[in-house]
């Protein structure tokens, strides 16, 4: 185990009960923003590749089928 997450570990243990769900939503908080982020990153690949066959070749082509 990285040093990073002993201490995390160690800081856990020593939060009172009472604090616990406050760690959990920020632990939850942070994986979020971290899952948004692969999403935003996976959307602008799909939007970049549809530009590919957006011309007017394509269109005709399609058109004609």
């Amino acid at each position: 185990m990285n040093a990073g997450k002993s201490i995390l570990l160690k800081l856990i243990d020593e939060i009172p009960e009472s604090q616990i769900r406050e760690v959990i939503d920020f632990i939850l908080f942070l994986k979020n923003k971290k899952d948004n982020q692969v999403f935003k990153d996976l959307l602008s690949a799909s939007e970049s590749s549809i530009d590919f066959w957006d011309n007017d070749i394509d269109d005709e082509v399609w058109n004609n089928v």
